[in-house]
């Protein structure tokens, strides 16, 4: 018998305050599920899934009979994760715990932990961006890989979204505040009922080239977009890391 299934305990995260609106956001963005679903199909056990959110990757992931193990600061984000995962049928292999991804709740060693949707940008220094490689390398098994997605804005983005309200979906509304000094994106976002503000911070790829080595990874692809097209520069990197000792 494994560990109860979909449990969530209280938390305070940012997200909590939008859970509800959290997938209304969000329903545009799909291009990288099928992604991270192959990689779960790949690895071949159970994965573990960072800034799980409301299960966009996770419920999908387990509907092919994969079992995840999804952590989340946000208790609130985890209750509309295990509610989509019922009505799903899927809610027994989905084991939903409230955690921080530098320092996730499992004792399991697992072949895949991933990190969707640019969630490592919430960490600000290197030191939590090493300390959160460092404990999901600690997660896998030998060989093992990380799988993970970023991004560094372009400055036609930047002068494009700068301190403006900009309707993202219907009735949903999200202000970019850009400090391209600290290489910082303050994010505010707003609904009818809710509302919330949180900083992201950037890297380059070289960057987090060299923080995965640093924590212990042997790089096997960095790619420019969910296709697995080579990177050649842009915004957006996918990173397959692998635990290297």
């Amino acid at each position: 018998m494994g560990r109860p299934q979909a449990r969530v305990t209280h938390g305070e995260s940012r997200y909590d305050s939008i859970a509800e609106l959290y997938d209304s956001w969000s329903r545009s963005v799909t291009e990288d599920v099928s992604f991270y679903v192959e990689e779960a199909k790949r690895a071949g056990g159970t994965v573990v899934e960072l800034a799980v959110g409301t299960g966009r990757i996770a419920v999908p992931t387990a509907a092919e009979g994969i079992r995840v193990i999804g952590i989340d600061s946000s208790a609130g984000m985890l209750e509309v994760c295990r509610r989509r995962a019922e009505l799903a049928g899927v809610a027994e292999l989905i084991d939903l715990r409230v955690g921080d991804m530098a320092e996730p709740p499992v004792d399991e060693r697992v072949p895949l932990v991933t990190c969707p949707f640019r969630s490592y940008l919430h960490l600000l220094t290197d030191e939590e961006r090493l300390r959160a490689l460092r404990s999901a390398r600690e997660l896998l098994v030998p060989g093992g890989r990380l799988v993970f997605d970023v991004f560094a804005p372009a400055a036609d983005d930047i002068e494009a979204t700068h301190g403006r309200w900009l309707e993202r979906e219907h009735g949903i509304f999200e202000r970019a505040d850009w400090d391209t000094r600290e290489r910082t994106l303050t994010l505010s976002v707003r609904g009818d009922d809710s509302a919330t503000t949180f900083t992201l911070a950037w890297l380059s790829p070289d960057e987090w080239r060299a923080l995965l080595e640093q924590a212990g990874f042997q790089v096997l692809g960095c790619f420019g977009w969910f296709d697995r097209r080579p990177y050649s520069g842009g915004e957006d990197s996918v990173w397959i890391a692998r635990r290297a000792r």
